[in-house]
């Protein structure tokens, strides 16, 4: 049986893993009574940790946030997940929080412990940050979307389209997902009636945010599969089907999986299913792929590979005299 101390420790852990609790669910995680968990919970009150108490059916506990900032409890790797985050976060990518993660930083450095500190440093010193260029996401937005789609909430905003346009959206927010220096949000777009991703860097949420909703399945291929989906193909205007001569398996373990969608056809070939806002670069990746494939559309496509395929063999003739 665990020690009075000891179970405090868990408990608050538990805490700062949701927003709320019931009171059964964390007597059934702490293996004691509802009431030995209430008494835990004053004294967690009493060492200053604002919680929460809502009674009836749905009631529960939930950590708030007091006049000061409580100790946070972190395993091990938990502190060096936020350890480098914190020095990822200090290169960019979010505008706004640069100066402000290196002292988050240097703090936490301060008390993490000698092999935990090792970590930290190996990873520092041995990794090159490579200086991107882009559009960078305002730390005050990441935050905001971030809340909603933790406790469930409806998000409104005005977003930029891809044409310069603005429209506002009414989203259930489901997922952030980051990808090189973007962050997208996928979530329901409960005016299209469908899933629909979007760019954080294009938002201007509105607030309040709210009220909450019951949280949606996810996507079916998943959040990431989706997203990979909606980049690869619904986002650009150029579509294009490309029979390749090797099978689908093939396909999938090699770099034509990462250009769009594989669909098997038989055990010799396999459709690829890509997209771009250029034929040229279109026509240029086609190109890097070792291997037989032949353009089922658009016409334009085989039309741009053949004029490249004349260049590209010019450029290779010997000079002459």
């Amino acid at each position: 049986m665990m020690s009075t101390s000891a179970r405090l420790l868990q408990l608050l852990s538990l805490l700062q893993t949701r927003k709320d609790w019931p009171g059964g669910e964390l007597a059934e995680r702490l293996a004691v009574s509802p009431r030995t968990v209430r008494r835990d919970v004053d004294r967690l009150r009493d060492l200053g940790y604002p919680i929460q108490a809502t009674m009836g059916t749905g009631g529960g506990y939930q950590l708030g946030a007091g006049a000061a900032l409580p100790p946070l409890l972190l395993d091990d790797d938990e502190a060096v997940a936020v350890a480098v985050g914190l020095r990822t976060a200090a290169q960019g990518g979010v505008s706004g929080i640069e100066e402000t993660s290196v002292r988050a930083l240097t703090k936490l450095l301060q008390v993490l412990p000698s092999r935990l500190r090792r970590r930290v440093d190996a990873l520092g010193t041995f990794t090159v940050p490579m200086p991107g260029e882009g559009p960078t996401v305002d730390s005050a937005t990441l935050t905001l979307v971030a809340s909603a789609c933790r406790d469930s909430e409806l998000l409104r905003f005005e977003y930029e389209r891809h044409d310069g346009s603005t429209g506002r959206r009414t989203v259930e927010p489901h997922r952030l997902v980051s990808r090189g220096r973007r962050w997208y949000l996928v979530g329901w777009d409960t005016g299209r009636g469908d899933w629909r991703t979007f760019r954080l860097d294009r938002m201007r949420p509105l607030t309040p945010t709210g009220p909450r909703v019951p949280p949606r399945e996810p996507p079916e291929r998943g959040v990431a599969g989706y997203l990979a989906d909606r980049m690869n193909l619904h986002m650009w205007p150029i579509k294009a089907r490309v029979r390749l001569g090797v099978s689908a398996e093939t396909a999938l373990a090699g770099p034509a999986a990462h250009y769009g969608v594989i669909d098997a056809v038989d055990e010799h070939s396999c459709l690829l299913l890509c997209a771009s806002d250029d034929l040229v670069g279109m026509a240029c990746y086609l190109a890097m792929l070792d291997m037989d494939m032949e353009v089922e559309e658009p016409v334009e496509l085989r039309t741009e590979m053949a004029r490249l395929g004349r260049r590209l063999s010019r450029m290779g003739e010997a000079p002459q005299g």
